[in-house]
């Protein structure tokens, strides 16, 4: 899965696949979590959200568990 660098003081990198809508997300703090079911909407509008952490908080936390 390539991963996306991205601007965040929370997140360091993003990655997603369209085939498993398994979406990977790299933490600045190091740790990198799966989210499985994830809509492809979801992703894209997280990799454009002018506050990832926010988004994050908003419409990706406690949810898409693998």
């Amino acid at each position: 899965m390539e991963m996306i660098p991205v601007s965040s003081s929370a997140i360091a990198a993003i990655g997603y696949d369209p085939d498993t809508r398994r979406m990977r997300i790299t933490f600045t703090s190091g740790g990198t979590y799966d989210f499985c079911g994830v809509p492809e909407h979801v992703f894209t509008g997280f990799l454009h959200a002018p506050s990832k952490g926010s988004f994050y908080d908003q419409h990706i936390r406690d949810r898409y568990q693998c």
